[in-house]
């Protein structure tokens, strides 16, 4: 029976997953026994970092969403103003811990794959015209009250509207390909703008698009500010909704920031779009084109 269920089920994190916490007749003890999950698995904690490191790692991120050209020299300065009497080495592992790397003007959270193809950067110039013409995706750090989890987006560049997203305790190639899947199940970009890294340069990941008929668009070395929609869409997710909440869990986390989307596309007003919302302008614009469509 329990080699079943580890079939059906392989990894720990799809396990995870499927507790409920809120379950009203089933405690999480008994959802952990019955999916070969132990409890220490379900409750996730960073692993190799004390609680001081997690503190570190909080304020670095506060402190990096403010000022992302901060790199471990001046954050190691910042953080000994604050009472913080660290080392810069100590703060430049933790850093790259969080994709945040000195020479980078924005997170680089995904590492480059030498034996992956590279794919230049097609979008510098180019006018963003309708929804649909360009979709991107990044990874971005989220705290929780001990340890942190990874998130990944897809969004479209006309429109700000998020096609998809998915909450992941590593950084693999599993829940990047599956933000691409569902944001696929939506519709269809023209190109896909990601950065350089290892999960977006798999063959997995870059054959779906090419399967798909998508441009392929990377950022160019060092340039994470080429995906600047990913980059303001992160200033919004922090500011307006982690830095508000104290997730104890990914599971949390992961409700948290579902519900935040759903604001975000359809209820939040933006000023780059006249204030409608994303969910406004993505669908009002593709429903004109289909109109048009149908009548030439």
């Amino acid at each position: 029976m329990t080699g079943l269920k580890k079939n059906i089920v392989s990894s720990v994190d799809e396990r995870r997953k499927l507790v409920d916490p809120d379950h009203s007749d089933i405690p999480v003890s008994r959802q952990c026994e019955l999916l070969s999950l132990s409890r220490s698995g379900y409750y996730y904690k960073a692993k190799g970092e004390n609680d001081y490191n997690c503190l570190l790692m909080r304020l670095i991120d506060e402190e990096y969403t403010r000022h992302p050209f901060y790199g471990s020299r001046r954050m190691s300065a910042w953080l000994k103003r604050q009472g913080h009497d660290v080392n810069r080495k100590r703060i430049s592992r933790l850093m790259r811990k969080m994709g945040l790397v000195a020479v980078y003007p924005g997170p680089n959270l995904s590492r480059r794959a030498a034996e992956h193809r590279k794919y230049p950067y097609l979008l510098r110039g180019v006018e963003i015209k309708w929804p649909d013409q360009v979709w991107s995706s990044d990874i971005t750090y989220i705290r929780l009250n001990r340890g942190f989890v990874y998130l990944v987006a897809v969004i479209d560049w006309h429109s700000r509207y998020v096609l998809s997203s998915e909450v992941s305790n590593t950084l693999d190639n599993e829940f990047c390909l599956k933000a691409l899947r569902d944001a696929l199940a939506v519709s269809k970009p023209k190109i896909f703008n990601t950065d350089q890294g290892s999960q977006f340069t798999s063959n997995e990941f870059t054959g779906c698009l090419t399967e798909n008929g998508i441009t392929i668009s990377m950022d160019g070395r060092g340039r994470a500010l080429d995906n600047i929609f990913v980059e303001r869409l992160w200033r919004s997710v922090k500011y307006e909704e982690v830095y508000l909440r104290e997730y104890d869990n990914p599971r949390e986390a992961e409700k948290g920031l579902r519900r935040y989307f759903q604001f975000y596309n359809t209820e939040r007003p933006h000023q780059s779009l006249d204030y409608r919302t994303p969910h406004e302008v993505y669908n009002e614009i593709k429903e004109g084109v289909k109109s048009s469509e149908k009548r030439e």
